[in-house]
């Protein structure tokens, strides 16, 4: 068995949408406890993979901090390699409106659109 290290890329990027932007501020006006949004994977679904947002309160120690127009987007350097390069969407679809993630390192994602797998 082998162990591997992650060295995080110091070019490691994610990006939002002005509609995500908008809505996050939005909301963060309303929560003046929250320090931003934290974009985490969880392991689960169809296809192996999943996105969950929460709002942060208290960072982690191991939080890397995009800032995108104003809005602090926090992840643990572990997801790094799976939400690299990710634009994270705020979509209006009928009535419901919710994230929608663009991500280029997802090789696969279910029918529901719910989970994703990368290679």
């Amino acid at each position: 068995m082998t162990a591997e290290v992650f060295t995080p890329n110091i070019d490691v990027n994610v990006t939002m949408s002005p509609a995500a932007v908008k809505h996050v501020r939005k909301q963060l006006d309303k929560k003046p406890e929250a320090k931003g949004i934290r974009l985490a994977i969880k392991k689960s679904g169809c296809s192996g993979f999943k996105y969950e947002t929460e709002w942060v309160e208290t960072p982690a120690e191991d939080d890397r901090i995009f800032t995108i127009d104003g809005v602090d987007v926090f992840v643990k350097e572990e997801h790094l390699p799976l939400v690299n390069g990710i634009e994270i969407d705020f979509v209006t679809e009928g009535v419901n409106s919710l994230f929608r993630f663009h991500n280029p390192n997802a090789t696969a994602e279910c029918g529901c659109g719910e989970s994703f797998t990368v290679a």
